[in-house]
């Protein structure tokens, strides 16, 4: 099964109907995201897999901002927080850096939401690869991720 149908079979699971869009020109950024879907690129939602204290968590950042780790540290009561490398995404999340969404791993994962997002009525976040993306409203997405609104940004 390929990380696509992987997705959507975990976002049926929740409770979600979402319309996944192809982009072949690829949606790896959150700059190609926005230019490929014609929206403001921070209603991109990036899916940043970070190492807090050894455990692998998620930060749901709009693709204008990038995850403080300090903040993050701080919402986790975490000593040390740093970004993951592409090897530790694979394993924490079963998806690649570029396309990791926003739920769907093989083991519950922390995740945080960035509170900007909040503050739009659609966003896009990626939907198992570098090529695919989905709009959703960001409370629906928070309640389907489990996420956690944080202050996250730099």
């Amino acid at each position: 099964m390929g990380a696509v149908d992987r997705f959507r079979e975990e976002a049926e699971a929740r409770g979600l109907d979402l319309r996944v869009r192809e982009f072949p020109e690829g949606t790896k950024t959150a700059a190609d995201a926005a230019r490929a879907i014609g929206c403001d690129v921070a209603q991109i939602v990036k899916s940043v897999v970070l190492v807090a204290d050894g455990e692998a968590v998620v930060a749901l950042t709009s693709g204008a901002n990038r995850a403080d780790t300090a903040k993050v540290a701080a919402a986790l009561g975490a000593s040390e927080v740093r970004k993951a490398d592409a090897g530790e995404v694979r394993e924490a999340t079963g998806f690649a850096i570029g396309g990791t969404p926003p739920l769907g791993y093989p083991e519950p994962l922390r995740v945080l939401m960035d509170l900007h997002l909040l503050g739009f009525r659609e966003v896009w976040a990626a939907a198992g690869t570098p090529m695919t993306v989905f709009p959703i409203e960001p409370e629906v997405l928070r309640v389907a991720s489990g996420a956690e609104p944080t202050d996250l940004a730099e």
